[in-house]
C-alpha cells in the first residue's frame, strides 16, 4: 500500500519508519517534523548480515527512513491516537499506519506481510537504535543544564583533591573520542572499545564520591542545632551542592554515552543478544535515578528539618531564619534545574520566611523565646540575657511599624 508507515515505541521514544517522504508528510501533519532526527537504521548493518532470516525485512529497511521522537506530552498523543498494541519484544508496542486512497486522514491499518513488524530480531535491533537514542538526548539535555551553571564540570573536577576523581576528565575524553568513531563510522572497533572499557570504574567511583558527599552535607546539617550555624551551613551548601550535582550529571551523561557503546558493540558481535541487554542496561539507568534521587531527597528533608527548626524560633533569630529559608530555596532551584534534564518530577515548592509579627502571635513561638532567655539565664549569661531582651524588643518595634504599613 502507498503512504504505509509503521510506528514503534519503547516507552521512551517513537519510531516513524516508511518512505522518507511520507514519514516527513505524517510527522508534518502531526506537527512533529521540527522535533525529530533521524532514526541512523544504518547501524543494524550488523544484524543484517548476522543471518539469510532478516533478509526481506533487511531489503524493505534499504528502502525506507525512519525518524525517532522523545516521547514528550507533545508527542505522546500518537500512542493512543493510532492504538500501538504490545509486541512480543518485551517492552515494545507497535502500529501500522496508511493514507489510503483519497482520504486525508492517516489511519491504523492491518500490517502487511513484509513489514519488519513481523521479524522479532529487525523490531529487537530497532528498540536497540531507540534505546541509544535516547540516551544521547539526554546526554544533550545534561550538556545544557552544565552550561548553565557558573562553574565548569570539568574545572570542579580538576579542582578536587582527590586523585582518582580528577581522572574522569581523562575519562571524559576517551568515551567523547569513541562517541565520534560510533558517529563516523557506524560501529565500535576493538581497540577503542578495549580503551573505553578501561575507564568504566573512574565514572562510577566519582558518581560514589559524589554522592558520599551528598550523604555527609546532609548528615552536618542533621547535627547542627543552632540557628546562626545553620544559616552560615546552609549558605556554603548553595555552592556546595552545585558543584556535587554538577559531578552526579557529568557521571550521568558519560555513562549514557558508555551504554550507547555497549549497545552497538553488542549490535555489532552478538545481536542475538541485543534485545537483553537493551533491558538490563535500563533497569540498570533506572536504579542509578533512583539512588540519585534517595540521596537527594535525604539532604533536601534534612534542609526542611532544619527550616522547621529556625521557623520556631523567629522572635529571636529573625536575620538568621531569613538568611537559612533563602538559602535553602537556592538549594532547592540547584535541585530542580538538576532534575530536569533527567525527566526526574519535583514537587518541590519555595518556603516563605515567618515574618516576626505572626512568630509572636504565636504562643509557641512566645514559649520558645522565653525558654531561650531563660536558659541563658540561668547559666549567668547576663549580657546574652540583656542581648536577648534587647532584641526581643526591637525586633516588637519593627513589627509593629511592618503592621503600620500594611494597615
Amino acid at each position: 500500500m502507498d503512504n504505509e508507515i509503521q510506528l514503534i515505541s519503547d516507552g521512551e521514544g517513537l519510531a516513524v519508519i516508511g518512505n522518507p517522504t511520507d514519514v516527513e508528510r505524517f510527522l508534518a501533519s502531526e506537527g512533529l517534523l521540527s522535533l525529530s532526527k533521524d532514526l541512523v537504521l544504518q547501524r543494524l548493518g550488523p544484524l543484517l548480515r548476522a543471518g539469510a532470516g532478516v533478509a526481506q525485512a533487511g531489503s524493505e529497511i534499504a528502502a525506507n527512513s525512519g525518524r525517532w521522537l522523545k516521547l514528550t506530552e507533545e508527542s505522546a498523543h500518537l500512542y493512543k491516537k493510532y492504538g500501538l498494541i504490545e509486541s512480543k519484544t518485551p517492552g515494545i508496542s507497535y502500529a501500522m499506519v496508511g493514507k489510503p486512497g483519497a482520504i486525508k486522514s492517516w489511519l491504523q491499518i492491518a500490517k502487511g506481510p513484509a513489514s519488519l513488524l513481523t521479524n522479532p530480531a529487525i523490531l529487537a535491533g530497532t528498540a536497540g537504535i531507540m534505546a541509544q537514542l535516547a540516551r544521547q538526548h539526554e546526554m544533550s539535555e545534561i550538556k545544557s543544564y552544565l552550561a548553565t551553571i557558573d562553574k565548569k564540570v570539568d574545572d570542579v573536577l580538576r579542582a578536587q583533591k582527590n586523585a582518582e576523581l580528577g581522572k574522569v576528565f581523562g575519562a571524559g575524553l576517551d568515551i567523547e573520542s569513541a562517541m565520534t568513531v560510533l558517529d563516523r563510522e557506524g560501529q565500535v572497533d576493538d581497540d577503542t572499545w578495549s580503551t573505553v572499557q578501561a575507564r568504566t570504574h573512574t565514572i562510577t567511583d566519582a558518581l560514589g564520591w559524589a554522592l558520599g558527599q551528598l550523604d555527609a552535607l546532609a548528615e552536618r546539617v542533621e547535627s547542627t542545632t543552632k540557628i546562626g550555624d545553620l544559616a552560615k551551613m546552609a549558605k556554603e551548601a548553595e555552592s556546595h551542592v552545585q558543584e556535587l550535582l554538577a559531578v552526579v550529571a557529568r557521571c550521568f551523561e558519560l555513562q549514557d554515552a558508555l551504554d550507547v557503546l555497549r549497545l552497538q558493540r553488542v549490535l555489532d558481535k552478538s545481536p542475538d543478544k541485543l534485545d537483553g541487554r537493551r533491558l538490563a542496561l535500563k533497569d540498570d539507568r533506572q536504579k542509578r535515578r533512583e539512588r540519585i534521587s534517595q540521596k537527594i531527597e535525604h539532604l533536601m528533608a534534612r534542609t526542611d528539618a532544619a527550616a522547621g527548626t529556625a521557623n520556631s524560633n523567629v522572635l529571636l533569630h529573625l536575620p538568621a531564619h531569613r538568611a537559612l529559608v533563602g538559602s535553602i530555596n537556592h538549594v532547592g532551584i540547584t535541585v530542580d534545574d538538576f532534575h530536569r534534564p533527567l525527566g526526574i518530577e519535583s514537587g518541590r515548592h519555595s518556603m516563605e520566611a515567618t515574618r516576626w509579627w505572626d512568630a509572636a502571635r504565636d504562643p509557641t513561638q512566645l514559649k520558645n523565646a522565653a525558654a531561650e532567655v531563660g536558659r541563658k539565664a540561668a547559666i549567668g549569661a547576663g549580657g546574652a540575657v540583656l542581648g536577648a531582651a534587647v532584641t526581643l524588643a526591637s525586633r516588637a518595634a519593627l513589627a509593629l511599624g511592618e503592621r503600620g504599613e500594611e494597615e
